[in-house]
């Protein structure tokens, strides 16, 4: 089986029962359109239905995870409430019922980090870079980063991570407890596609249910999550100091939030 969503920013394929979905976007960082939300959503969709896939495994670019979302395409089609693409995606990874991998190297910026936290094992390259800017872009957290964060690695750390903003590496996500493990970026890819195809030879049947009762105590909580974050996130999209920062962002300037105060 193999297919390639228009323009090929988002590809997928399945081998061994291992389903690969790649982000391939380079030129533009891989950042995240809402057609490539959609194909995303899609195919982690097709991966649940098809039963010769055991297994998920994410990745970018061999340089690129994502540098979150294209700020032109996601102000010119903001989310617009629970069925639009960006939040169709975050559903369907959240409640994805088999084992998802990530290899990640290079830029995981804003969602390239919090999809991360719906992931189950998630293994870094040595340039792998990530942050959660939601702050310094006006806006508030989303992927249900604001409970899954704390309950990962404690309130002061993802305090650190979510009120500061600040980029960190992959050594700094390991002792965070974010990623499983640290990787030569030479060697990422292999040990991911090893790991998942670990997996892959397992009862599937044994994957899906441990998965199952590791995630049961906190789903409701997530479900809840995602939808309360949705909203205060879309509200604040349409605030003074939102349309600051992106408006800085694209004018290369800093932004200046005291007029607001």
């Amino acid at each position: 089986m193999h297919s390639t969503v228009p323009k090929a920013v988002i590809e997928t394929n399945c081998q061994r029962g291992v389903f690969r979905i790649g982000i391939h976007r380079p030129e533009k960082k891989n950042a995240l359109t809402l057609e490539m939300y959609q194909a995303m959503a899609s195919a982690l969709t097709q991966a649940e239905d098809d039963p010769s896939v055991r297994v998920i495994l994410l990745h970018g670019t061999a340089d690129c995870f994502t540098s979150g979302n294209d700020l032109q395409d996601f102000l010119a089609n903001p989310p617009s409430g629970p069925e639009s693409p960006v939040f169709r995606f975050l559903t369907a990874i959240s409640q994805a019922k088999k084992p998802i991998v990530a290899a990640v190297n290079g830029p995981a910026i804003g969602i390239g980090t919090t999809l991360l936290l719906h992931c189950d094992l998630i293994y870094a390259g040595d340039k792998a870079r990530f942050q959660l800017p939601f702050v310094n872009l006006g806006l508030c957290p989303e992927a249900a980063s604001s409970i899954l964060l704390p309950r990962l690695m404690g309130y002061p750390r993802a305090a650190e991570l979510l009120m500061l903003g600040e980029s960190f590496d992959a050594s700094r996500a390991l002792e965070l407890g974010l990623v499983n493990a640290v990787f030569p970026e030479a060697k990422l890819f292999r040990h991911a596609i090893a790991q998942a195809q670990k997996l892959a030879e397992k009862p599937s049947a044994s994957v899906r249910l441990t998965k199952q009762l590791l995630k049961a105590a906190p789903a409701t909580t997530t479900e809840q999550a995602l939808v309360t974050e949705a909203g205060h996130f879309l509200r604040m999209l349409c605030q003074p100091e939102a349309r600051e920062a992106l408006t800085a962002f694209f004018e290369r300037r800093p932004p200046n939030f005291s007029q607001f105060e």
